[in-house]
């Protein structure tokens, strides 16, 4: 009998161990799956931007130094005060993590990417040559529409970009105020990802409604006159894109930060910062 109650003893002290060590296991297994639907969906914005080009665009001419388009460092919309990259190096809610001047894609002068500090999102943004404007607004209607898809492995991550991005920007001179776009309304979709896209240039809303339509994409922000297609408007609209606020509640962040750079006053702001079709 002794024997048996001793076996009976270890039976049991063994089973609370085992227990005890399926419980802890347990509820290791339940934090790291809790852990893993909890963590944000990764986000991806795109940013095309047509250096400002005195000889090649058809823009009003700006003095010469921001105004070369084949050099990135001080031009307006990228290296100039509030250029893209420089505007968001100093926005404390963006992170430079890599600049790139080597191995990019054809008449892209420099790519830059950005995480945000707070939210699972990246900001991949590429600086073409002005003389290829044309380029620049192809590359940008195309991934409109779902094609040119890429991933780039950078900080651990797997990035969407063109096609394959969530937002995708132009910033600078409409080039279809000097050349014509022969496929405009019969592009299609080349996937039912949704899309959404800001324009920052002139009257993008009027020359680019025909071609982004059958695309199905959401414009978020473009204009209906003549503007200064400078960062800050990006990064008032961006502030409200990561936290997931509605179209409008985004362009009025947009119309808000160009009222207050370009003291046009905000209900012409609002006129010409506009949402939607």
């Amino acid at each position: 009998m002794a024997h048996y109650r001793i076996i009976a003893f270890f039976t049991k002290q063994v089973s609370n161990i085992i227990m005890k060590k399926t419980a802890f296991a347990l509820a290791v297994f339940m934090l790291l799956v809790l852990k893993i639907f909890a963590q944000e969906e990764l986000r991806t914005i795109h940013v095309m931007v047509a250096l400002c080009d005195n000889k090649y665009q058809g823009i009003a001419k700006v003095p010469a130094k921001i105004g070369n388009g084949q050099s990135p460092y001080n031009n307006l919309y990228w290296g100039a005060l509030y250029g893209l990259k420089t505007c968001f190096k100093k926005n404390p809610d963006w992170e430079l993590i890599e600049t790139q001047t080597n191995n990019l894609p054809d008449h892209v002068l420099e790519r830059v990417i950005f995480r945000h500090t707070d939210k699972n999102t990246y900001l991949v943004a590429d600086a073409y040559d002005g003389a290829h404007i044309r380029q620049t607004t192809m590359d940008f209607i195309h991934a409109s529409g779902g094609y040119n898809g890429k991933v780039l492995k950078k900080d651990g991550r797997l990035l969407p970009i063109g096609g394959a991005a969530d937002l995708l920007v132009y910033i600078g001179h409409n080039g279809l105020m000097d050349f014509h776009y022969a496929e405009a309304g019969t592009l299609l979709p080349r996937n039912d990802k949704h899309r959404e896209i800001i324009m920052l240039g002139c009257i993008t809303k009027d020359y680019f409604t025909n071609i982004m339509l059958p695309l199905g994409v959401t414009p978020l922000v473009w204009s209906t006159h003549l503007m200064a297609p400078e960062a800050y408007t990006l990064e008032a609209a961006l502030k409200g894109w990561v936290k997931r606020e509605s179209n409008h509640e985004i362009r009025e962040r947009a119309a808000q930060a160009y009222h207050r750079y370009q003291k046009c006053g905000i209900n012409g702001a609002r006129r010409l910062l506009v949402t939607g079709y």
